[in-house]
Parts: structure tokens; C-alpha cells; sequence
């Protein structure tokens, strides 16, 4: 090996390291290893920064965009409301919600999806008195497998069509991914939905089963308006209804006098504000239901903090959050937001000793006591999700339809080739801005920089090992190992490999050193570098085993209770049964 050889591999191996250790966050990892490779030389001084201006970078940041723009306006909400129902059995409640992950990440970045629709799954999972354990690692892994059938579904498909347009001269399109990506994404779901749930261990139903029991409940007034059909009935008349949406009928306040334990069968009267104990979703479910008002939105209490002006919010903590890897105070969330960490839950149990001072981690559940005013740009200043079906924006359904039919027509128009991928999403980007579906001063608080960093660290790298010969040194000792075999062998080992290391490390990463290695295997084999292409894509996206492989596994550790080793009982035969379809499959339509 040459010096640069030795440095590039070197770094490479330090940033694997490193990621795996988890003490950095991986931007930081990756733009540190930029930065050697410059200094050391191995790097062009004039390519230090192209990653940033790369194609698969700047698509990455406005998928990231146009997914946010398509959750704010209601496109996704408007699927989910028709298709949930918390009656359904189990099995073909998995089966419904992962086809809609699945399909909604085909289009939005996957992580979006799984965060959209992970607060119903969890929501529904209440309603159905069962542990959210039993449906979130499927939800997950469909979202994680839907995102293989387009070119936006997930980062590496991004990445490896950008591979393709540097060193083959021409890029993927936006449904090149698809037939290969639809067989197996088709398979893995229906293991999923048929198999894959009975192997989650019960330790985990159980350990978050407790939990969800704890979820926070509000007291607030529900006003009965004139002309309702309430009117003149006696307040028990709702209980029943009550009791199927979860809420707790206290009692009723007329003329400003409470009344409480005799209302039940005290007849209702316009005006009369009713007193009910509810979580927000089911509160608001009883409230459209039976067609009552709120008293005033803004009065709405917790039962612990009433009176206060507090509201109570769970949030999942991302494995980018400004919290992750520091305490509560040590941000200063106390001082500079005026908000009391109330609990943590992580995988199922509830941390209740010196919680000021407990070190955050990617997947934590947090509790948290919030001036009722401020609980959308506290979730936001941490660079949380919020738990509770409620989004952090209001949804405007006035715009579903003008956002659908703005990304559809793009998504026209890239698949016929009248415009350029990325020059389509940034129309797109403006359109909502312009249209007021994303407001601008929410433009780049959608973009998710630690990718971004991460994509322009890691692009000039690759490129370094590439021109060094680095690649063809890994596909030489690829090549070696199959020697005599047939050219699908190859295939297979490479798409083993990557899919292993795609459980260890980011896929991004995993991406951008593979697809290379790829190339060169079928160039050294004298075959089409197209199918090697394809394997390196799914099995990139294809890390259902650890926690740390996918973010989508990381953000539901904390909501399901789940531990390190519960997602190989799953995730193991998933990626057997990926392998075993995807690869017949990449034969088939993209020939050797």
C-alpha cells in the first residue's frame, strides 16, 4: 500500500471507531477526519468542501424540506385518520400501519415517516389497552424498508445515484430503485405483519406496558353549545362514550359553581362547561365526537400543575438533540427555558434518582413541566419529537391538496426526465415557501445539518479513496475471497458485508465507502456495475439488527421499552429473508 493508502485507510478506520464508540456525535466524527485528510494531504485542498455543494447533499436537506411541508399542510394526516382504527387485531393493525409507513417513506425521508407516525401507533396502541412495543419495531422496519423503492425514500439511494452520475457518467432515476425495492420492500412487510411481531420478546411488552399506563392526563372544560343535542339530557347520558375514548367524566360547572359527585344526573343546560380528565388526543376525540367547545384552549391544566399556566409534554429525544449526551442542567433547560424535567423513561424504566444531573441518550422518553405558552419552541430549542399525537406546528388543511399536487407534479417530472432531480425539489422548497405551506422563518429548521456535515465530510473521503486506489484494494480482497465463483457470488458476499457494517455504523457512511468497492468489483469481474449498485443500496438500508443502525431504531428504543439484543429476534431473519429475495431479484431486472 501507498503512504496515502495507509493515511486514507486509517482515517477511515479511526471514523469507524469512532462512530461505534458513540462518545462524538458523527458529524463532528467525520468532519474532524475531513479536516486530517486536508492537512495531511491526501485530500485536494481545492475538493475540501465539494462534498458540501454535492448533488446527493443538497437533496438529502430538501427532502428533508418538502417532507416537513407535506406533514404541515395534513397530506400524511389525511392517510392515517382514514386508515387507523384502534379496533383492529393486532396483526392486521401492523399490516395496515406498515403499509402506510412504507408508502409514505417511498416519497418523505423515513425518519419524517416514523416520526409522524409513531405518536399514532402509540396512541392506538392505548386505545387498545396493549404495550406499544407490539407494533413500533414493525412500524420501524417498515418505514426503514419502504424508503429502498424510490430515489428520496433514504439517504444511500441518494448517495449511490450520485456515485453512479460521478464515475459511470449517468445518474439512477427516481423509480430505477423501484422494482427491486417494491419485491422485497412487499416481502419484508409481510413477514413483518404475518411472523415478524410474534418474535418480540414479552420483556419488552412488559417493561413499557407499565409505562404507558403513565401517560400525562389533563383536567379541562368542555363547554356545551347552543343547540346541542346534549341539551336537556343528564350528564351520565356521556359516560359511556366517555369510557370508549378514555375520558373521566368529574363533574360539571354551571354559573361558576362546580358541581361534582350529584351532576351525574344533573340535566345539561347551554353554557354548562363539563369537567373531564383526559389525555390531549382522547380529549380532543371526545370533544369533535359530541360536538362540544372548548371553554378557552389556553385554559386547558394539568391535574398535578392546575392553575399554574403548565402543561405537561413527552418528548422522544433523536440522536441529534441538543440534550443528547448532557443533562438537563447542564443545558441550563431550567434558567434559559423556564421548563422542569419531571421523569425519564429509557427502554421501559423510569429514572426518577437526580434527574437534573442523568445524562440524556438517543431513545430516552422525557417528562417534561413546560409554561403552557412555550411547549412548541421548548420541543423545538431541544431538538425533540413530540410523543402526543399533536404536532409542533398547526396543521393547515386548507393546503393538503395544493402541496400533494406540487410534489406529484414534480415527482412527474423527474421521472420523465424534464428536469433535473435536484432542481425539481428546490422548485418544490419554494413553491411551499411561497405558497406559505412551510413558513420561512421554519425553512432551515427542517434540515437535519448533522447529516448535511456528515454527507460533505464524508463525499471528499471517498472520492480521496477512490483516486488513491484505495476501492480497488478492498474489491481486489472481495474478489479474492470468490475467486472462481460465479460473478453473483460476488454480489452476495459484498451485499452481506455492507448490510453487516450498515448495523454497526450510519448507513450514510456505509454507503459511500461501498458503492465505489462495488464498481470496481464488477469492473475487475467484467460484468454490469448496475446490479452491485443495487445491493449495496438495499443492504445499506437494511439494518434491522442493533438500535444504532438506522435512526428510525434509535428513535423508538425509549416509546417501546425495547433493549440492545430485542432486535435480532426480528431483525435477523428479516435481513436473511431481504437477502434471499433481493438478490434473484437484482438478477432478474438488472442482469449481470
Amino acid at each position: 500500500m501507498t503512504t496515502e493508502q495507509i493515511i486514507l485507510f486509517s482515517l477511515f478506520a479511526g471514523v469507524f471507531a469512532m462512530l461505534l464508540w458513540g462518545r462524538f456525535r458523527y458529524d463532528i466524527v467525520a468532519f474532524s477526519a475531513l479536516l486530517i485528510g486536508v492537512i495531511s494531504g491526501v485530500v485536494p485542498k481545492a475538493e475540501a468542501f465539494s462534498g458540501f455543494g454535492h448533488p446527493a447533499t443538497i437533496v438529502v436537506a430538501l427532502v428533508l424540506v418538502v417532507s416537513a411541508g407535506l406533514v404541515r399542510s395534513g397530506a400524511v394526516l389525511l392517510i392515517t385518520r382514514t386508515v387507523v382504527d384502534s379496533g383492529r387485531r393486532l396483526g392486521a393493525h401492523i399490516a395496515i400501519m406498515g403499509g402506510v409507513g412504507g408508502l409514505l417513506s417511498a416519497f418523505i425521508n423515513n425518519v419524517a415517516a416514523l416520526a409522524l407516525l409513531m405518536p399514532v401507533d402509540i396512541a392506538t396502541a392505548r386505545k387498545a389497552g396493549r404495550a406499544p412495543a407490539a407494533s413500533l419495531m414493525p412500524l420501524s422496519f417498515a418505514t426503514i424498508l419502504g424508503g429502498m423503492i424510490t430515489l428520496i425514500g433514504t439517504p444511500p439511494n441518494i448517495i449511490i445515484a450520485g456515485i453512479r452520475q460521478d464515475q459511470l457518467g449517468e445518474s439512477f432515476s427516481m423509480f430505477d430503485y423501484a422494482p427491486v425495492g417494491v419485491v422485497t420492500a412487499a416481502a419484508g412487510m409481510a413477514f413483518v405483519a404475518l411472523i415478524g411481531w410474534r418474535l418480540i420478546p414479552r420483556t419488552s411488552e412488559g417493561a413499557q406496558g407499565s409505562d404507558a399506563g403513565d401517560q400525562a392526563r389533563y383536567v379541562a372544560e368542555l363547554v356545551v353549545p347552543e343547540g346541542s343535542k346534549h341539551i336537556d339530557a343528564p350528564l351520565r347520558a356521556l359516560t359511556e362514550t366517555a369510557d370508549e375514548t378514555g375520558v373521566q367524566i368529574i363533574g360539571l360547572v354551571r354559573d361558576g359553581r362546580r358541581m361534582f359527585g350529584s351532576a351525574r344526573d344533573v340535566s345539561l343546560r347551554a353554557g354548562d362547561a363539563i369537567v373531564l380528565e383526559a389525555p390531549p388526543e382522547a380529549l380532543d376525540e371526545f370533544r369533535a365526537g359530541e360536538g362540544l367547545a372548548h371553554a378557552d384552549d389556553r385554559r386547558m391544566t394539568l391535574i398535578e400543575a392546575e392553575g399554574q399556566g403548565l402543561s405537561l409534554i413527552e418528548v422522544v429525544v433523536p440522536d441529534h438533540s441538543r440534550i443528547v449526551g448532557k443533562s438537563a442542567q447542564s443545558i441550563g433547560l431550567a434558567w434559559r427555558q423556564r421548563t422542569v424535567l419531571m421523569g425519564i423513561s429509557r427502554r421501559g424504566r423510569r429514572i426518577t434518582d437526580k434527574l437534573r444531573r442523568t445524562v440524556v441518550q438517543p431513545g430516552d422518553l422525557l417528562l417534561l413541566l413546560v409554561p403552557t405558552d412555550m411547549t412548541e419552541d421548548v420541543t423545538a430549542w431541544l431538538g425533540a419529537l413530540p410523543l402526543a399525537d399533536r404536532g409542533l406546528t398547526v396543521t393547515d388543511n386548507r393546503k393538503v391538496w395544493p402541496a400533494i399536487g406540487i410534489f406529484a407534479a414534480a415527482v412527474l417530472a423527474v421521472s420523465f426526465g424534464v428536469i433535473d432531480l435536484t432542481v425539481a425539489l428546490g422548485a418544490v422548497v419554494m413553491a411551499y415557501v411561497l405558497g406559505r405551506i412551510v413558513p420561512l422563518q421554519e425553512l432551515y429548521d427542517h434540515i437535519e445539518w448533522p447529516v448535511v456535515v456528515l454527507l460533505g465530510s464524508m463525499i471528499p473521503l471517498g472520492a480521496a479513496l477512490e483516486t488513491s486506489g484505495g476501492t480497488q484494494l478492498i474489491a481486489g480482497l472481495l474478489t479474492d475471497v470468490t475467486a472462481g465463483q460465479p460473478a453473483w457470488v460476488a454480489l452476495l458476499i459484498l451485499m452481506v458485508v455492507t448490510m453487516t457494517l450498515s448495523d454497526v455504523l450510519n448507513n450514510t457512511a456505509t454507503a459511500i465507502v461501498a458503492a465505489p468497492v462495488g464498481i470496481q468489483m464488477a469492473t475487475t469481474l467484467g460484468v454490469s456495475p448496475d446490479p452491485f449498485l443495487m445491493a449495496v443500496a438495499v443492504a445499506a438500508s437494511c439494518a434491522f439488527l442493533t438500535p444504532i443502525g438506522h435512526k428510525n431504531n434509535t428513535l423508538i428504543l425509549g416509546p417501546g421499552g425495547y433493549r440492545f439484543g430485542d432486535y435480532w429476534r426480528m431483525g435477523l431473519p428479516l435481513e436473511v429473508l431481504v437477502i434471499a429475495v433481493s438478490v434473484p431479484t437484482i438478477l432478474l431486472v438488472w442482469p449481470l
